[in-house]
């Protein structure tokens, strides 16, 4: 086992989305050692697999990138992708933490010229795209990716396929034969910047995710859109790429319900009122619903409801959604009772986009310490302990919420480190 030293004022970092990286960075520009840890090849989280995001409808390049530079050109961070706490020990102040790193195959020679994906027969399936569309066993994460270094699938590749990865790197990159390592650390104080998952559309028996092709989540919407999408942003059905006509989406999907999310994940809303405006940029004509319970766009983003509820050819239904029906001809049939008139809709569409809400990761994944939980898998900071909960770890939250939130949680752990 590796110990790594930092200074004792040292901060670790748990997640390395835009809230563990707005922490670190936080932390770091004001002196302290930072550890930042990541569970995935690269940094980014869930902003990466953006097409863009509010306030200002940015693409995920916009914060990113700067922060990717930031992070780079600042000693005091050390980072860590592909790496989980596995257990920690000691107290406030004086904490040791084990980490372990799984291996990537691909060390650091890399420079991702692509040569082994080339190279590559072996495919799976793109988890970045939530299977949308698939890669070779020997990939980069995505365009983004930071660090920019390929990985490898080992599970997935043929003997073939791993000695043709090999054959095909010139830089001694590729590494079939490296093992889980485990690196011990010591910090001050914890920040948990764990994030979310979408919550799983499968669960929702009644809106039938697994039966159709042209009923996708909105996160799935998020990639279509996207330039660097399975794509190249255009919005087509899934399955036959019909060109869009019409197409629905279906609000609160498990969100709000005691038997799937008991809370309102806060930017369900206004996602879809961002992935209309995706809709009507490729088709101006397209007839788009909205179902709905109540529409929560809070403070400034009022004037962007309204703007897409203007849209003609907008409709926007007061009821949900009780049943979605996969047709013969790759479209979908909802049906919802109007809890204004009392009306029983059945309306058909092209496509069905499911909003559904977010699920912090600890919550499906268990936390690695015994931390203060709520409920629904919230992390509650416990400044006693010096742990520390930030952005979507600590609440559902749009960007800005998370970063302001990550800001704070920084402050509270450079608190611990000047005791």
């Amino acid at each position: 086992m590796t110990d790594e030293q930092g200074t004792s004022g040292a901060i670790l970092v748990v997640g390395g989305g835009i809230s563990g990286l707005t922490a670190a960075l936080e932390a770091a520009e004001v002196g302290n050692d930072v550890f930042l840890v990541e569970k995935n090849p690269c940094f980014g989280g869930r902003v990466a697999q953006l097409n863009q995001y509010f306030p200002k409808l940015c693409p995920p390049s916009c914060g990113l990138e700067i922060n990717f530079k930031r992070v780079k050109a600042n000693r005091k961070i050390r980072t860590y992708t592909m790496t989980t706490v596995k257990a920690v020990t000691g107290g406030p102040g004086n904490y040791d933490v084990t980490l372990e790193i799984a291996p990537r195959y691909v060390n650091s020679n890399c420079t991702a010229c692509g040569d082994c994906a080339d190279a590559c027969p072996d495919i799976i399936a793109n988890e970045f795209n939530f299977g949308m569309d698939s890669c070779k066993a020997a990939y980069l994460p995505h365009e983004m990716a930071y660090p920019r270094r390929y990985v490898i699938n080992k599970a997935a590749l043929s003997v073939a396929g791993a000695e043709a990865v090999k054959a095909a790197c010139k830089y001694n990159a590729v590494d079939l034969d490296m093992k889980t390592e485990s690196v011990k650390i010591h910090v001050a104080s914890i920040i948990w910047a764990t994030g979310w998952v979408p919550y799983d559309a499968a669960k929702i028996d009644n809106l039938k995710f697994n039966e159709s092709e042209s009923i996708i989540t909105n996160m799935m919407m998020e990639r279509m859109a996207a330039p660097n999408g399975p794509t190249q942003g255009k919005i087509a059905r899934p399955g036959d790429n019909k060109p869009i006509e019409s197409i629905a989406f279906v609000q609160c999907a498990g969100s709000r319900d005691e038997n799937h999310l008991e809370y309102c994940s806060h930017i369900c809303c206004m996602a879809t009122f961002k992935q209309m405006t995706y809709v009507r940029e490729q088709y101006p004509d397209a007839k788009i619903y909205v179902f709905y319970i109540d529409l929560r766009t809070p403070g400034k983003y009022e004037k962007f409801r309204e703007a897409r509820m203007a849209d003609k050819n907008a409709v926007f239904i007061k009821g949900k959604v009780a049943q979605v029906t996969p047709e013969a001809d790759g479209s979908v049939t909802l049906v919802a009772e109007n809890a204004v008139t009392g009306d029983k809709i059945s309306q058909k569409v092209d496509m069905a986009v499911l909003a559904t809400g977010m699920q912090p990761s600890l919550s499906i994944q268990g936390a690695p310490v015994a931390l203060n939980l709520d409920s629904s898998g919230f992390v509650i900071s416990d400044s006693e302990k010096a742990m520390f909960a930030a952005g979507c770890a600590k609440k559902a939250a749009d960007v800005v919420t998370t970063t302001q939130s990550s800001t704070a949680a920084a402050l509270k752990a450079i608190q611990v480190s000047r005791r």
